[in-house]
């Protein structure tokens, strides 16, 4: 059943502010990157998140959930905040900001496929044509000829390949769980179940030197991933996808290159050229054509005695 307009916009405005969060999400990466590892900035990231919501959770209430569905929800935590969000992290240390941006991008292609293959989603031809437009505007943008795809980056590139295709497979079997549980509790189950993979392989992180020296700038950087592109953006995200179906929901997420490079632009001084602007537009036309469905013409009279001489029935 479809979700009622006022819930649908609701639901629409929760994935773009999810997606616009972690625009600025890969910029803070890449500098705390250089005092933190990988897996132990996640599992910072993590606990912070997991704090925030736990708070939530002890004012308001735990909402029960089975004991087979908890461990199905910190089951989907290990795929995206421990796997994949992880190698987002791998990779965005090894390779680039750019690099993250541009490869991770391809995500919504993989949410509309695990969508199709696991819930049975229809891949409209509305929706493809949604897909190509903002596709073509995440290329405009990001303009890959710019973007550094030599040797010694490819392992990075390798990492961030695999997170979107596991970022893929995550918001699908989110969306799937949130069906018979609230959004709160599935967020913070699985900020848990991605702890399993970040604290051993923050560990042995930690055993190989200490953390570079801390700063005002870095600590708030930890902050910001932990509390609002961890706690606040992981929320809004699943609660667009309980609300939405996930091939919508994925063309949300291009939203993130575009905030990207206009942060960089604001705080970095870099010019916003005519790519951007154009990329932006393909992306908000995609958008506009995969959220709102076109009207169905409505039959004179004339017309449904016709359909239902031919048919037995009214045309859908």
């Amino acid at each position: 059943m479809a979700a009622p307009n006022s819930m649908r916009t609701f639901g629409i405005v929760a994935g773009l502010m999810a997606a616009s969060i972690w625009g600025g999400m890969y910029v803070v990466s890449k500098v705390v990157l250089d005092v933190f590892p990988p897996f132990i900035l996640l599992t910072l990231r993590l606990i912070l998140g997991a704090l925030a919501l736990g708070i939530v959770v002890l004012i308001r209430g735990w909402r029960p959930i089975t004991g087979k569905h908890g461990l199905q929800l910190l089951g989907i935590g290990v795929v995206g905040f421990g796997i994949s969000v992880g190698l987002q992290f791998v990779g965005t240390d090894l390779s680039s900001a750019a690099n993250a941006a541009l490869i991770t991008s391809a995500s919504p292609a993989f949410i509309l496929l695990f969508g199709a293959l696991l819930l049975g989603e229809p891949v409209t031809f509305r929706r493809l044509a949604a897909l190509a437009l903002a596709s073509l505007g995440v290329l405009a943008v990001l303009n890959p000829a710019t973007v550094d795809l030599s040797q010694p980056t490819s392992r990075g590139n390798l990492a961030l390949v695999a997170a979107a295709i596991t970022w893929g497979l995550y918001s699908v079997l989110v969306k799937q769980a949130s069906r018979e549980a609230p959004t709160t509790e599935v967020s913070l189950l699985g900020f848990v179940g991605g702890l399993f993979v970040s604290v051993p392989l923050g560990i042995m992180e930690g055993g190989q030197g200490t953390p570079g020296p801390l700063s005002l700038p870095i600590l708030l950087g930890v902050v910001y991933l932990g509390l609002v592109s961890t706690a606040l953006a992981m929320y809004l995200w699943n609660r667009s996808l309980a609300i939405l179906e996930a091939g919508l929901v994925s063309l949300l997420f291009f939203a993130q290159p575009v905030v990207g490079v206009g942060l960089g632009a604001i705080f970095l001084g870099e010019e916003l050229g005519l790519a951007f602007w154009a990329g932006s537009a393909l992306i908000g036309t995609g958008l506009l054509l995969a959220a709102f469905p076109g009207r169905r013409r409505a039959f004179t009279p004339q017309e449904t005695d016709g359909v239902r001489s031919k048919r037995g029935g009214l045309a859908k």
